[in-house]
C-alpha cells in the first residue's frame, strides 16, 4: 500500500485476517453473517442471513446458554462481551472454536438484544492449562450450587448486620475474595455500613465520603456500573489520589460492584483478592449475581429494620405509663402485638386520672380510670382508630363523665369516624371502662362487647364478675351501656384484657377463661407480685414476654393481647409492703334489675365458683337452687332489683356460707301448704329443707331474705339459729318466694 493511497474497506481487512463479521438481533430472531463469517460457521463463504434457530444449530448447546447471561452482565457493564463457542457440523462433530466479540444493547423491557461483532477462529488451550486458572471443567457446577447456598443465606438473613455476616463468610468457586466492604448512600454521601478483612479503623477516609469523590465505590454508585482492578497498577493508574490507603491493605484485585434494587443504585461492594484475578466474564458473573442477592438482601433487612423501628415507636408513643404509685394500690399492664405485619393492631390499654372526688384529699390518692379495649383489625388502620379513640376516651373521662357517658360519647365518636366511602370498612371496638376509688375499693364498670372481668380472692378463689354491657363502640350512635358497681375487697386482685389473652392457642372463651383461671390460682402472693403474674398469663399464650411488649416472641401470636391487673393491697396479695397472708373471707356481691332476669344465670354461676373447693356436692347443688328461689322471686313479685350478698367465712372443713338477698318490698314471707298442681308456694319449704338456718330480716326500705350452710366436718358457729328457723319472718303475709 503506498502512502496517501485510501485505507481498504473494513470487511477486506478482516476477511485478510481470517475474521468474520456478525450482527444479532434477538427480537427479529435473525443472524447476519458475512462471507467469513459463514465460512467459520460451516455454511458457504456467501453473505446470508440465518434464523436465530439456524444459527443455534451451528453452535455446540453448552455454548450456546452462556450466550444470554454473558450479554446481560456486558451491557450492564457497559464492556464488550466476549464467548468462546464451539461450531459443530451435521453429524455434531466440533469443526473448529470460535471467539467472539461483540458490543451489545439490551432492552430491559422487552428483554432483547442486539450483537455486532466479530467471529474468528482461535485453537483449544492444551490440555491442563485450565486446571490452572479458577475455571476449570466443575467450576460451572461448583458455580451454580455455591450460587443457590448464597441465595438461601441471604434469604434467611433478617438483619443488616446478619446480612453482613453472610456476605463475610461466602466462599465463592475457586476466588474467594478475603477483604470485604459494603458502601450505602445517604442522600449526597457515601457511607461504609460493615466490612470483613480490615481493622475497624483501617478505612480511614473512606468511611464517609461525598459520592462526588475520585474513589472506585463513588465511581460506581454515581454511572451504576462495576469497576475491575485486576492489579495493583490498574488501582494506581485509575485512582491515584486513593492508591495509597488501599496500598496498606496488601490487596493484588478489586471488584467494585452497584448493588441496584429496582433499578436504583443503594451502594457498592467491595471485594479485594490477595492474590491476581483476571476477572474473566465467568467470574464477572457470579460476581455480579452476587451483588444483587446482596442487594435485595440488604433491602429487604433495611425495610425491616425501618418496619421495627417504626413498631417500637408506634407502641411507645400508643401505650402509657401507668403513672405514680397509687396508695393502696398496684397496676401492672402487658401489650404483645400479633406476629404478623407491623406488629402493631388495635388492642389497647389506659389509666387515667379523675378529676374531683373526695379521694383526691390524699396526695396521688384520687380516683381514676383503666380502660381496656379492641379495634376490629390488625392493620395499621386499626393502629390509627386506636390511637384516636384512646384520645377521645382520655378526653371524655378528664371532663368527669360517668363510665356510661364516657363510653356512649366514645361510641358516637368512633361512629362519626367512618364517612360514606369507608362504608365498606366500618369498625368497631369493644371496651372496658373501670372507675377506680381506692380509698374505697368501688368500682363502677360499663363494658361495651368486652369480656367480663375477674377477680382472684385473697384466698385464691377466682371468679368471673358478669357486668352489664352493650353494643361494641362504633355500631349505634345511640347505643346506652349501664354501670356495674362492684368493690374490690382488701387482697383482691382484678384481671381485665382483651379476647386475645383467652382464645389464643385453639381456645373458646370457656376454656381460654380455665387456662386463665389456673394461672391466677396458683399465683401465690406471699412469693410472687403482680409483675410477676402479669408475665405467667403472658407466657402461658406464647413464651417470654418483655416489660410491656417488645421483643422476639414464638410465633403462636394470633391476635393482640392487652392485660390490666388492679390489686387492692391488704392480706394475701402480696403486691404491698406489708406481709402477705391468707384470708379466710370470702365474698361475693351481684346486683340482678328487673330488666335483666337472664342474670339468675350469672348469680347461680358466681355462687357454684364462690363454693368451688367445698366438700360437699349436694349443699352446693341446695345452694345453688335456692339462690334461684330467691332471685327469681324478687324479680316476680317486686317491682326492683336484686341485691345478692354471699359470704363464705371459717376455715376448710368447718366453713360457713351465708347467702343474703335484699329487696326493697316490706311484704315478709310465711309458710304455706301448696297442693300437689300449686305453682308457687314452696320456696320457704325448700328454704326449711335444704339449709342449715334461715331467716327473713326487715330493713328500713324492705327484708333481706338468708340462709346459711355449714360444712359436714365442722361444728355449727357460735350464735347461729336452728335449723328451719323462720325468726322475723313468721305468719303476717303470704309467701313470697315461688318455686
Amino acid at each position: 500500500m503506498r502512502t496517501g493511497e485510501p485505507l481498504p474497506a473494513v470487511g477486506d481487512v478482516l476477511a485478510a485476517l481470517a475474521t468474520g463479521l456478525w450482527r444479532w438481533d434477538n427480537a427479529a430472531e435473525l443472524v447476519t453473517l458475512d462471507a467469513e463469517a459463514a465460512r467459520l460457521l460451516g455454511l458457504p463463504a456467501e453473505a446470508i442471513t440465518l434464523t436465530e434457530a439456524g444459527a443455534r444449530a451451528r453452535f455446540h448447546p453448552v455454548d450456546w446458554n452462556e450466550v444470554k447471561p454473558v450479554v446481560q452482565l456486558a451491557a450492564s457493564e457497559g464492556t464488550i462481551a466476549e464467548l468462546r463457542m464451539r461450531v459443530m457440523d451435521e453429524q455434531g462433530r466440533v469443526l473448529r472454536t470460535v471467539r467472539s466479540r461483540s458490543k451489545p444493547s439490551y432492552d430491559t423491557e422487552s428483554h432483547s438484544y442486539q450483537l455486532v461483532g466479530t467471529l474468528q477462529e482461535v485453537s483449544e488451550p492444551p490440555p491442563g492449562a485450565a486446571s490452572r486458572t479458577p475455571v476449570t471443567g466443575d467450576w460451572r457446577r461448583s458455580r451454580e450450587a455455591f450460587l443457590l447456598d448464597a441465595g438461601r443465606a441471604l434469604a434467611e438473613a433478617r438483619s443488616t448486620a446478619e446480612v453482613l455476616r453472610v456476605a463475610a463468610g461466602l466462599s465463592m468457586p475457586g476466588f474467594s475474595p478475603d477483604g470485604l466492604a459494603v458502601y450505602g448512600t445517604q442522600g449526597d454521601r457515601l457511607t461504609l455500613i460493615g466490612h470483613h478483612g480490615h481493622q475497624s479503623d483501617d478505612e480511614g477516609p473512606s468511611s464517609a465520603m461525598s459520592v462526588d469523590t475520585d474513589h472506585p465505590a463513588a465511581e460506581v454508585v454515581r454511572t451504576g456500573r462495576a469497576v475491575y482492578l485486576s492489579s495493583p497498577k490498574d488501582y494506581r493508574k485509575r485512582f491515584p489520589a486513593w492508591w495509597p490507603l488501599a496500598q496498606g491493605f496488601g490487596r493484588q484485585s478489586w471488584a467494585f460492584l452497584p448493588l441496584v434494587v429496582a433499578g436504583r443504585t443503594i451502594g457498592a461492594w467491595m471485594a479485594a483478592f490477595t492474590y491476581r484475578v483476571s476477572f474473566t466474564p465467568d467470574e464477572r458473573s457470579v460476581l455480579t449475581t452476587v451483588a444483587r442477592m446482596l442487594a435485595q438482601a440488604l433491602s429487604r433487612a433495611g425495610a425491616a429494620e425501618s418496619e421495627r423501628e417504626l413498631t417500637d415507636g408506634l407502641q411507645r408513643s400508643m401505650l402509657p405509663n401507668l403513672g405514680p404509685q397509687i396508695p393502696g394500690m398496684t397496676v401492672a399492664a402487658r401489650y404483645v402485638p400479633t406476629g404478623g405485619g407491623l406488629q402493631v393492631g388495635g388492642d389497647w390499654y389506659d389509666m387515667i386520672p379523675l378529676p374531683g372526688g373526695t379521694s383526691r384529699t390524699q396526695p396521688g390518692g384520687g380516683r381514676f380510670a383503666l380502660v381496656i379495649g379492641d379495634v376490629q383489625g390488625h392493620d395499621v388502620r386499626a393502629a390509627g382508630l386506636m390511637g384516636q379513640l384512646r384520645i377521645a376516651l382520655r378526653a371524655y373521662a378528664s371532663e368527669g363523665h360517668r363510665p356510661d357517658a364516657v363510653l356512649s360519647r366514645a361510641s358516637r365518636f368512633l361512629y362519626g369516624m367512618t364517612s360514606e366511602e369507608e362504608a365498606a370498612d366500618l369498625r368497631f371496638a369493644t371496651c372496658l371502662y373501670v372507675e377506680v376509688d381506692p380509698a374505697t375499693g368501688v368500682l363502677d364498670i360499663a363494658r361495651a362487647g368486652h369480656p367480663d372481668p375477674a377477680i382472684r380472692m385473697a384466698d385464691g378463689t377466682v371468679l368471673t364478675r358478669p357486668t352489664a354491657g352493650g353494643l361494641p363502640l362504633g355500631i349505634d350512635p345511640d347505643a346506652d351501656y349501664p354501670t356495674t358497681r362492684l368493690a374490690l375487697e382488701p387482697g383482691e386482685t382484678m384481671l381485665i384484657c382483651t379476647d386475645g389473652l383467652i382464645e389464643t392457642g385453639g381456645h373458646d372463651l370457656d376454656t381460654g377463661w380455665l387456662r386463665i383461671r389456673k394461672i391466677l390460682e396458683s399465683h401465690d402472693g406471699e412469693t410472687s407480685d403482680l409483675e410477676t403474674l402479669a408475665d405467667a398469663l403472658v407466657q402461658a399464650v406464647h413464651g417470654p414476654s418483655s416489660h410491656h411488649m417488645t421483643g422476639p416472641l414464638v410465633d403462636r401470636r394470633e391476635d393482640d393481647i392487652a392485660v390490666l391487673l388492679l390489686c387492692r393491697q391488704g392480706e394475701g396479695c402480696g403486691c404491698g409492703d406489708q406481709p402477705a397472708a391468707r384470708t379466710s373471707v370470702r365474698r361475693t356481691v351481684l346486683t340482678v334489675a328487673q330488666a335483666e332476669p337472664e342474670r339468675v344465670a350469672d348469680a347461680r354461676r358466681q355462687l357454684k365458683e364462690l363454693l368451688h373447693d367445698w366438700s360437699s356436692e349436694d349443699q352446693i347443688d341446695s345452694a345453688v337452687l335456692l339462690v334461684s328461689e330467691m332471685v327469681t322471686n324478687v324479680l316476680v313479685h317486686t317491682d326492683a332489683e336484686a341485691l345478692l350478698v354471699a359470704e363464705m367465712t371459717g376455715e376448710a372443713g368447718s366453713r360457713r356460707i351465708r347467702v343474703e338477698v335484699t329487696d326493697c318490698s316490706d311484704a315478709l314471707p310465711h309458710k304455706r301448704q301448696p297442693g300437689e298442681l300449686a305453682s308457687s308456694g314452696r320456696g320457704l319449704m325448700l328454704m326449711e329443707l335444704l339449709s342449715d338456718a334461715w331467716g327473713v330480716d326487715p330493713r328500713g326500705e324492705g327484708k333481706s331474705i338468708w340462709f346459711e350452710l355449714y360444712e359436714p366436718d365442722g361444728a355449727e358457729p357460735d350464735g347461729a339459729e336452728p335449723s328451719g328457723s323462720e325468726s322475723d319472718g313468721s305468719g303476717e303475709a303470704e309467701t313470697i318466694i315461688g318455686t
